[in-house]
């Protein structure tokens, strides 16, 4: 399976590579849509369906939301669009594939940066064909990347109350503007630690997988498993200890 959902989501992104694409508002400047989003969402579907017959869609893009089958493709075309629309490299195409309740297949690709992270539940994650792993950093030499909840600007005070208090502590703070590349990132030991306010289920399904895979963890902000087709809050990190540690500090703030 994986190795035609990679040929897929590939050519998929030669529509996101348009060197034109019109932009529009969903819910004014934080909140919008380009084109190519729909023309990669189209693609996507049409060529998955023909992959797996019978298969059910959960997608960003105009409300496909068909959760009656046993399997559900979960797609984000373009994760990070606001990026995508200022010609900055962190956006990525996300598929992931969910049987029953779990995460089974995953692809998040960086056409800008050429980074394919693949990842097929039991047989580990990879970059660019290569086996990735988080690393083994403690909180205090660990990277966090967060965000301030742009869709949902009235969490600003919490969220920043958090960031603040978990940044005295580890190394660093990033806020690179895409959720899943920031999921991956952790995967291959980039950083080490992530956390959202409110996630939707495209921007964290595929990375889930990649991230479980290459030894990594997650919950949502009670400290339970997310499961897929909410949206949620969303803690992420290299180690259980780091995970706990960071889940501290948000019900702190979050009670």
């Amino acid at each position: 399976m994986t190795t035609k959902l990679i040929d897929i989501v590939r050519s998929a992104s030669n529509l996101m590579l348009s060197d034109t694409f019109d932009v529009s508002q969903k819910d004014g400047f934080a909140n919008i849509v380009t084109s190519s989003d729909l023309a990669v969402q189209e693609f996507l579907k049409c060529e998955l369906a023909k992959l797996l017959p019978g298969s059910g869609f959960l997608c960003e893009e105009e409300d496909k939301h068909d959760l009656t089958h046993e399997y559900t493709w979960i797609i984000d075309p373009i994760d990070g669009t606001a990026n995508y629309s200022r010609g900055i490299g962190q956006c990525a195409i996300c598929v992931g594939l969910k049987h029953h309740e779990e995460m089974v297949d995953a692809v998040v690709y960086l056409p800008r940066t050429n980074e394919l992270f693949t990842a097929s539940k039991g047989r580990g994650a990879f970059l660019n064909g290569k086996q990735i792993h988080v690393s083994n950093r403690p909180f205090q030499d660990a990277i966090l990347q967060t965000a301030l909840s742009v869709y949902h600007k009235e969490h600003a005070r919490v969220c920043s109350e958090i960031i603040v208090d978990a940044f005295m502590q580890c190394n660093d703070i990033r806020r690179f503007g895409a959720a899943a590349p920031e999921i991956c990132y952790v995967a291959m030991g980039r950083c080490e630690m992530f956390f959202e306010y409110i996630l939707s289920p495209w921007d964290y399904a595929a990375a889930s997988l990649i991230l479980k895979e290459a030894g990594g963890m997650l919950c949502n902000l009670e400290g339970n498993s997310p499961d897929f087709i909410s949206s949620t809050g969303l803690i992420v990190a290299n180690t259980q200890s780091n995970l706990d540690a960071l889940l501290s500090i948000v019900k702190k703030h979050n009670s």
